[in-house]
């Protein structure tokens, strides 16, 4: 049978259109995203439209010919994401990679652009050789984006995204968020697919993209990405929230026979080392009657003293999304768990644990506090809030361990930058506004 040329050539452009759709429909919707990242391995997270096959693509940077590729699977389920793991890596370099989703025949490359590609270095090796290198990582929490149709009526909430722009221009070598790093609402709470719902659209935001492609990303999490507001152990979808925080960020592990399960992990970075806390799955109401009120639960203040006493790093972080050191005890203070943070500074102490430096979300303003233990030890609580959520101003709070001139009461991040021979290190805070304008910075003392 004969078919006219018009036919032929109808069924070769249905055919090239479908093709298209087809690589179209599996295309990548967020990331890619940075997580943990060493002297060997990355890991890079990405969510696409449809299941199926995603390939990394990395080289040394300028050394394209020589190639290696990374595979991930995105599950036909209802994250549709995938983290992929990166190996064989060469410490101290400069890489470069592209994102390929799809099979090798039908398939969207990104960046769309043929002659550039993303990055990330891997940590060098400096032990034993040198003194450690000078680095800064960005720090910030409370970042509520913006969702008209499901937002409680009145003045958005949300605001100052040129904020995760300011951080990528400081140029950080990492970034720590220090809980609420999405708002979950009314209607995410009791499913799953709200809650995924809610991690994507956060993820939408294209200065947020940006940030969470320049450099490695680590989490901890407050009460809005665990559950309702205030929400403690009893949230009883939180092994929802859980698996969420799992398959959105890139931690090194969460959780395990160390801690029960939860988010609780650590990593090294140079010469410090941190230690990422659970404030919420183990948590207690610290009026109920007849219940030990705790906020993280003893195997964990167990582990926690036991990994610091163990650790050799000159500054010793401990994010946890609530603050530690104010005296004030209000909202979500530690201070409203006096015998619990009493325990945890007394343990500090009594291990001769140096170098302490709580980093800490929650309250929509940042100031730091400072407090000289009886060994003559000091410890440090810098909170930094918010992101792009609303601020409050908390100057008439009596926190009397407050280091004055601290306080911000806008929408800040925060640097932290590391520096100096191996033995006179030295730790300097400086925070910017969401506009990139210097608000404050300090050099510790230890």
């Amino acid at each position: 049978m004969n078919m006219s040329l018009s036919k032929i050539l109808m069924l070769f452009l249905m055919l090239a259109s479908f093709i298209t759709s087809n690589a179209q429909r599996n295309a990548l919707v967020a990331g890619p995203m940075l997580g943990h990242t060493d002297m060997r391995e990355t890991n890079i997270w990405v969510a696409t439209q449809q299941p199926g096959k995603v390939t990394i693509e990395y080289w040394r940077k300028g050394d394209e010919k020589n190639v290696k590729t990374a595979v991930g699977i995105v599950k036909d389920d209802a994250y549709k994401n995938t983290l992929i793991n990166v190996y064989g890596l060469e410490p101290g370099l400069d890489y470069n990679y592209r994102i390929k989703v799809g099979d090798d025949k039908k398939h969207v490359s990104y960046p769309a652009k043929a002659d550039s590609a993303y990055a990330f270095s891997t940590e060098p090796l400096w032990q034993y050789r040198n003194d450690p290198p000078p680095f800064k990582f960005a720090l910030g929490s409370c970042a509520f984006i913006n969702d008209s149709i499901y937002d409680r009526p009145g003045r958005p909430y949300g605001k100052s995204y040129q904020t995760f722009s300011s951080i990528v221009k400081s140029d950080p070598d990492f970034m720590l968020w220090l809980g609420d790093n999405i708002y979950l609402r009314e209607v995410d709470f009791e499913s799953k697919s709200g809650i995924i719902y809610r991690y994507m659209h956060s993820r939408s935001i294209p200065s947020l993209s940006n940030l969470l492609a320049y450099c490695p990303n680590y989490a901890i999490w407050d009460d809005h990405d665990f559950g309702p507001n205030d929400s403690n152990g009893s949230f009883v979808h939180k092994d929802n929230t859980l698996e969420a925080f799992t398959r959105f960020w890139g931690n090194p592990t969460y959780g395990g026979s160390a801690t029960g399960k939860g988010i609780t992990t650590n990593f090294a970075y140079e010469d410090a080392e941190f230690f990422m806390l659970d404030n919420r799955f183990n948590r207690t109401p610290e009026s109920a009657v007849g219940v030990e009120p705790t906020i993280l639960g003893q195997q964990q203040i167990d582990w926690l003293i036991t990994a610091l006493k163990s650790s050799k790093a000159t500054f010793k972080f401990i994010a946890i999304g609530g603050q530690v050191l104010s005296t004030e005890a209000k909202f979500e203070n530690y201070a409203v768990y006096p015998e619990e943070r009493q325990l945890l500074l007394d343990l500090i102490e009594k291990n001769n644990i140096k170098g302490v430096v709580f980093l800490t979300g929650d309250r929509h303003c940042t100031e730091l506090s400072a407090l000289n233990l009886p060994n003559g030890n000091k410890v440090y609580d810098l909170t930094c809030s918010p992101l792009t959520s609303g601020a409050y101003d908390n100057t008439k709070e009596n926190n009397t361990l407050r280091v004055e001139g601290t306080i911000v009461s806008e929408q800040n991040y925060g640097i932290i930058e590391i520096k100096g021979p191996q033995k006179e290190r030295k730790l300097t805070i400086t925070i910017y506004t969401s506009a990139g304008v210097l608000a404050w910075t300090r050099t510790l003392e230890f």
